[in-house]
């Protein structure tokens, strides 16, 4: 119907880029004169992403839990309230990176046969080095999980191609239409490139066979299971750490964690940082986050021991940073 408001779904691994393409299309949007609302899914009990979307636009958060399994149920209510409270234009909703997109398509088309929306299509990102490392290793759930979602996309970026050579990209390109013929790949750096190929693209009919959709009055829903071998720890701080002890522990930290983020004070700067750890790669960006936000840290990865890191962390919080000075 064409009342129904057009929705866009995000895909993607921890730490592919979701959120630089989420800022990208807002910005789009509202260059083209739209109204653009957004939600956002983390694991974590904060909206660390949310920081970073600038632009004043409606915003609705899913937090502590997957919008395909724990916060399924949410995705209706908060997706309703968004398009009933602020007429937006397009709604665009950034799924956490341990979404199975299977689920994910699940839920969405779901809520859209009450909720007054036109599922337009779902957009995977994905980390070109991340991937090539997983391909070629052929191993672990997390990369059967990479695979569903880039199966599942309408539209695949191969995002960080300036971290694999030509012929990485070319054979990355190769395993990824061997998972998926429909979607239209481009590959980018910083998730640079044009937008409006992307959002004019929809599910193909041959989709529903390949993906085993079924249909629906909705459209097209998508059948499977979650994603129990993911697991996150989130801890809060009491108070400021010392950066180069964090960066310290951040580099130590085992294979098994895989995505970290945060906001963190340190006692050594005078300003705030949102922290993002993904593909061994540590990057911090200075904040004034509005409202009162404590410090904490959201890690993500298969399997590892949330003990043993909470250990390690409150080792950081009290250890002192130097011995004090003789009178």
């Amino acid at each position: 119907m064409s009342s129904d408001v057009p929705v866009y779904l995000l895909s993607g691994f921890l730490g592919s880029g979701k959120t630089t393409l989420l800022q990208r299309l807002v910005a789009y949007w509202q260059e083209i004169g739209l109204r653009p609302g957004v939600i956002i899914n983390e694991l974590g009990e904060v909206n660390l992403d949310g920081l970073l979307v600038e632009a004043e636009v409606p915003l609705a958060e899913l937090l502590g839990g997957c919008i395909c399994c724990s916060v399924r149920d949410d995705l209706a209510g908060e997706l309703a309230a968004l398009v009933q409270r602020d007429r937006p234009d397009v709604v665009v909703i950034e799924a956490t990176g341990a979404a199975n997109p299977i689920d994910l398509l699940d839920a969405a088309t779901e809520t859209a046969m009450y909720a007054g929306i036109d599922l337009r299509g779902l957009i995977t990102v994905a980390d070109a080095a991340h991937l090539l490392e997983m391909h070629r290793s052929r191993g672990g759930k997390t990369y059967a999980l990479m695979q569903d979602q880039l199966r599942c996309a309408s539209a695949v970026i191969l995002n960080k191609v300036d971290r694999v050579s030509e012929q990485e990209a070319d054979e990355l390109e190769a395993a990824i239409r061997g998972w998926n013929a429909y979607a239209p790949i481009v590959r980018s750096v910083r998730c640079e490139t044009e937008l409006e190929p992307l959002l004019g693209t929809a599910f193909a009919p041959e989709q529903a066979e390949a993906g085993k959709l079924t249909k629906t009055p909705a459209g097209f829903a998508m059948l499977g299971s979650g994603h129990e071998h993911v697991t996150s720890y989130t801890h809060r701080f009491r108070g400021p750490v010392d950066s180069r002890r964090f960066e310290a522990l951040i580099a130590g930290l085992p294979r098994e964690i895989y995505r970290a983020k945060g906001l963190l004070t340190f006692s050594d700067t005078a300003s705030r940082f949102l922290f993002q750890y993904a593909f061994r790669e540590l990057d911090f960006i200075k904040v004034t986050p509005q409202g009162d936000l404590r410090d904490m840290a959201v890690f993500i990865g298969e399997h590892f021991s949330a003990s043993e890191l909470r250990k390690r962390l409150e080792e950081l919080e009290t250890e002192p940073e130097s011995a004090p000075e003789e009178s």
